[in-house]
């Protein structure tokens, strides 16, 4: 069933790994029964209808639509959404429609991509098993969802290159660089890979800070899927949790650069803020443990196609111009 799918295993040195676990997850004040219920049978609802309306909305509609979906969905979720602009020049969402942009963000728990998608509407990289869940799988094929199996490196310049392609078409694209989830309080570091996408078509990166808060404004681990969690564990702890807060914090765009790893670091210092002096391999307080980030082994330098990428984001927008 949807709620058992399985948090994945790591299977060789280099696929990332949190050491987060259930030490990490925060006991929030619960509703009550009825409450719950009514959630459930909200978020069924919108799961439901959400394919039929989405199909039979035209084109130029659908941004509107799967946002206001996405809204309705935290609602749902009991999830209230708070924007934070802080970049030079606001404006709403992510960037103007047509302007390709990679979106990246520490990873936390499967409600990211919710509200991500309620800022504004965008695709995401994503662990490539999620399309054979029952449901999501569904619908993470609607929001055109890049694959990625973490267990075959040698797939991961194919993924970038699909990603630069996107791109250049003019898509927006989230990834979560750190390559797994972590509770929200400790964190990996970013790694370099899917920022080769952005260097090699010229496209910004928005480094977006994502945290959840409870209804004190604490910063809260409640919503997280990690260590043995499934699915449906972090589904049931956010349908009973009271006053839940996801903070989005927009900031300044990075430009690509010409180095990925420069690319990583700059996004990383940016999303972490003051937090980054964490990193290092020190200890780091996550509720009622202590973890520690292990320092990653960076890939070797991607073979990628480059010259490509113009001809793959060609074949997307004849794509889209059939089909509208």
């Amino acid at each position: 069933m949807v709620f058992e799918a399985p948090p994945a295993q790591a299977v060789h040195a280099w696929m990332p790994s949190s050491p987060c676990g259930p030490g990490c997850v925060d006991t929030a004040t619960e509703v009550g029964t009825a409450r719950v219920f009514g959630r459930v049978l909200g978020a069924a609802g919108l799961l439901v209808s959400y394919p039929l309306l989405n199909g039979a909305t035209p084109r130029r509609w659908r941004e509107g639509l799967q946002r206001r979906y996405a809204h309705a969905v935290l609602d749902c979720l009991g999830i209230e959404l708070r924007i934070v602009d802080e970049r030079p020049q606001p404006q709403r969402g992510y960037a103007e429609p047509g302007r390709g942009v990679l979106i990246v963000a520490g990873h936390v728990s499967w409600a990211d991509i919710v509200v991500m998608a309620a800022v504004q509407p965008l695709g995401f990289v994503a662990r490539a098993d999620m399309l054979d869940w029952p449901v999501l799988g569904g619908l993470a094929e609607r929001l055109r969802v890049i694959p990625i199996e973490r267990e075959r490196l040698r797939e991961l310049p194919g993924v970038v290159d699909e990603l630069g392609a996107r791109l250049a078409a003019g898509d927006r694209i989230a990834a979560f660089p750190e390559g797994t989830t972590w509770c929200g309080r400790a964190y990996g570091r970013m790694r370099p890979a899917l920022f080769q996408a952005a260097v090699d078509t010229g496209t910004a990166v928005q480094p977006i800070r994502l945290r959840y808060l409870d209804q004190n404004e604490k910063q809260c681990t409640t919503p997280g899927f990690v260590g043995e969690d499934t699915f449906g564990d972090s589904v049931k702890r956010v349908l009973r949790s009271r006053g839940l807060v996801a903070e989005v914090v927009l900031l300044p765009q990075e430009a690509p650069g010409l180095d990925r790893r420069d690319l990583a670091r700059r996004c990383e210092h940016a999303v972490r803020g003051a937090d980054r002096s964490r990193h290092g391999g020190e200890w780091i307080e996550a509720s009622t443990t202590r973890v520690q980030d292990p320092l990653p082994v960076d890939p070797a330098p991607l073979p990628l196609d480059r010259r490509g990428l113009r001809g793959r984001a060609a074949t997307i927008l004849r794509r889209r111009s059939t089909h509208a």
